[in-house]
């Protein structure tokens, strides 16, 4: 993609995205910083490719294209840049905290932060749901689950916003929030090795130094991961979808009402306006064919999930945003082996962060100026600068 491309993509990313999957099934383009990678946006290719044993996580088996964040072994080893087995065996030490039944049970914490945060925004005419709501509930509930202080979570969504999205007037940043974030993390896992607490992170340091299960940058890199996973997907997940329900005010009262349709509006919010534009990247461990086009060995490729989830050969009328469609499959959390650990989690606190928004405020609006919220300009997340609403009585 040449840099006007890619602006355009910034721009208007599902229309560029539908001509390029209507063109062809893979695409050959350039990121930002120069980097070539090829770019899948059909729905059967992306769906097949995030479950490929042929399409790697790891690194190593890149030929020098984009592979991502340039990160210290003690950050990197996490499970977005593995393959099974060693993505397998780190998965099944953490996946017992992410099932729906011990999601649930967040609940009733989540809903009063929840109404705390309301009860804060309410003295003011208008708000910023994505500061003042999506991103306190997000980062008090995987601060709740790590036993993690929401000061220091704070600290590391701090860092983690510059790694997304770096400064251009100071290109040093990402490289100085990188050893913030492994000092922080080094010094944390050290604190709480001295005071135990009963949360998920120091279960992993248990796995790590009474099972053995973990070598200490994987346990490092898994803290790393589930922190930042944590709060990321489920900000963007909640302003996405009252940003669409907003949009849809007829719509409004219903999901109010009926718990069934607000957990298909954020469903729909997954295929419509999913927070991941791309799935991670992978590298092509062999020569492999879509359609007429040839991606070679030790290629970067991206999985365009926006793509995917508006593909017309499997949706209909994709653009369009529909409670309960008949069927409306969608990649939006993912799927196969790398599906998304927290996604029991996100659902959750968008369900409760909706749900609490609605029936505190039936006759919200949007008070953003002409054009509407800002998007942030990244490839990676589909995700709001800001989302600012008014409250009626």
């Amino acid at each position: 993609m040449t840099e006007a491309t890619m602006d355009a993509l910034l721009a208007d990313p599902h229309g560029v995205l539908g001509r390029l999957r209507a063109a062809g099934p893979a695409h050959r383009v350039v990121l930002p910083d120069g980097s070539p990678v090829w770019l899948l946006t059909r729905y059967e290719d992306v769906r097949a490719a995030l479950a490929d044993p042929r399409l790697s996580l790891d690194k190593r088996n890149s030929a020098g294209g984009w592979a991502g964040f340039s990160l210290p072994p003690r950050l990197d080893a996490n499970l977005l840049n593995m393959d099974a087995p060693d993505h397998t065996r780190i998965r099944r030490l953490v996946a017992p905290a992410f099932t729906p039944r011990r999601v649930e049970a967040l609940r009733p914490s989540i809903e009063r932060t929840a109404n705390e945060l309301l009860d804060r925004l309410a003295a003011d005419a208008e708000a910023d749901l994505v500061t003042g709501y999506a991103t306190p509930l997000s980062v008090a509930t995987i601060c709740e689950l790590l036993g993690l202080p929401e000061d220091e979570a704070d600290r590391m969504r701090a860092w983690t916003n510059t790694l997304m999205l770096p400064p251009a007037d100071d290109p040093k940043a990402p490289a100085r929030a990188v050893v913030a974030i492994e000092q922080f993390l080094v010094e944390l896992i050290r604190r709480k090795r001295a005071e135990p607490t009963d949360d998920l992170l120091n279960a992993m340091i248990t796995a790590r130094d009474a099972g053995d299960r973990l070598s200490e940058e994987e346990l490092t890199s898994l803290a790393f991961l589930t922190i930042f996973a944590g709060y990321e997907n489920s900000i963007n997940l909640i302003a996405n979808c009252v940003l669409a329900l907003l949009h849809r005010p007829h719509l409004i009262e219903r999901v109010r009402e009926d718990a069934d349709l607000r957990r298909a509006a954020i469903d729909e919010t997954l295929r419509y306006e999913p927070a991941a534009q791309q799935a991670i990247r992978r590298f092509a461990l062999e020569d492999l064919t879509y359609g007429d086009v040839t991606v070679p060995r030790g290629a970067t490729v991206l999985l365009s999930l926006l793509a995917a989830n508006r593909d017309p050969s499997v949706v209909a009328d994709p653009d369009e945003f529909r409670l309960r469609r008949p069927s409306a499959p969608h990649l939006g959390l993912g799927y196969g082996p790398h599906h998304c650990l927290g996604a029991a989690l996100a659902i959750l606190e968008a369900d409760v962060a909706v749900g609490e928004l609605l029936r505190r405020h039936p006759r919200l609006t949007l008070a953003e100026p002409a054009g509407g919220p800002e998007w942030r300009r990244s490839f990676r997340s589909r995700c709001l600068a800001t989302l600012r609403v008014a409250w009626k009585s």
